[in-house]
């Protein structure tokens, strides 16, 4: 019997692009994803036609428990501070499931949640020496304090295997900033230095939080997907190589990068695409940059540092994607295309403005 997997925020990019990576591998999977509308789900019908389509909201409990009791593995790729979907998911588990035969839940949290020493301390654009890893470092990674962004839902989903006495198994796959151009059926843009490029050509200047000292690590759109699919694969097998519950914590990141060094790179392509006139650098303050985009602070200024041990020691997981750097120019080009100061491929070939 085919494996079924349930999966949600297959129209987001984190979504669309591992959607992409499970069916392209395993198109004998019977894949059932939530949608929120007609629209959205003719996107991915015109992709990717044999995945089977449920509409609703991640506030449609009902629709959200049915499909994780019908699927043997459910991957939540939405919203990753929304309790009731994560609740859902578990009760839906726990109901098509029991202990000699779990369901697997495969969740998405982000390492915004690493940024909890600076938002305590408040303390922003500074250095931080605190590097999170998932292997020696698990406990803290399960047992961050509850200020930290994200950390509403990674307890639910930490406390699902026990509440479910054993028939949930789970994972949380936690990426840092992503980028890189995603394969998925609708939104194929990330946000956080796109996010910043944008801001880079509305105010005409580059800018950095402090003294941008902050660091935050990378992972190219691709490799994340890569993990996904080495842990849909291990749910498969019955658990695979893969640790879960309270062991089945996963950073996914290929390097990391200064802030100050970033936005410095961001204003001189920004600039050298034309859009810009000076790559000079403002320095602004927590207020100054939320002004710039809301919550700009969690975006831009502080610390999340971590290793991505665990995917590499047990399965192999080997990211293999072009830097964010070299992926820059690409990024400030298509903002500007969003902006409309850019011509698409297909206005320049058909003479539109």
């Amino acid at each position: 019997m085919a494996t079924k997997i349930f999966l949600t925020g297959v129209t987001g990019y984190i979504g669309g692009d591992a959607l992409d990576a499970i069916t392209t591998a395993h198109p004998d999977y019977s894949i059932t994803a939530l949608v929120r509308s007609p629209d959205k789900g003719a996107k991915v019908a015109q992709k990717y036609v044999s995945v089977r389509l449920v509409y609703g909201d991640l506030d449609s409990k009902d629709v959200i428990e049915e499909e994780a009791a019908k699927a043997d593995i459910v991957c939540h790729f939405a919203d990753c501070d929304h309790e009731p979907s994560a609740n859902a998911i578990i009760a839906g588990l726990a109901k098509g499931h029991d202990k000699s035969k779990p369901g697997w839940f495969i969740h998405t949290s982000g390492t915004g949640i690493l940024e909890v020493d600076d938002l305590l301390r408040e303390t922003y654009g500074t250095s931080a020496e605190k590097v999170y890893d998932d292997w020696d470092g698990i406990k803290q990674c399960i047992t961050l304090p509850d200020q930290a962004w994200h950390r509403n839902v990674d307890k639910i989903v930490l406390a699902g295997p026990e509440k479910s006495c054993g028939a949930v198994k789970t994972a949380i796959v936690c990426p840092p900033t992503i980028y890189g151009p995603g394969r998925g059926p609708d939104k194929g843009r990330s946000d956080q230095v796109y996010k910043m490029a944008e801001a880079v050509m509305k105010r005409g200047k580059g800018f950095m939080v402090g003294e941008g000292k902050n660091r935050w690590t990378q992972i190219h759109v691709h490799d994340l997907s890569s993990l996904y699919l080495l842990l849909v694969e291990a749910a498969a097998e019955g658990g695979g190589k893969a640790t879960w519950d309270q062991e089945g914590y996963y950073f996914a990141e290929n390097g990391e990068y200064y802030w100050g060094d970033m936005a410095k790179a961001v204003a001189k392509e920004v600039k050298k695409q034309g859009f810009i006139k000076t790559d000079e650098m403002d320095s602004v303050s927590k207020d100054e940059v939320n002004e710039i985009m809301p919550a700009g602070i969690a975006k831009w200024g502080m610390n999340s540092r971590c290793k991505a041990i665990r995917g590499r020691k047990l399965f192999g997981w080997t990211p293999k994607g072009k830097s964010l750097m070299e992926e820059l120019p690409g990024i400030v080009e298509g903002e500007a295309r969003v902006l409309g100061l850019k011509k698409g491929h297909a206005e320049v070939a058909t003479g539109d403005a």
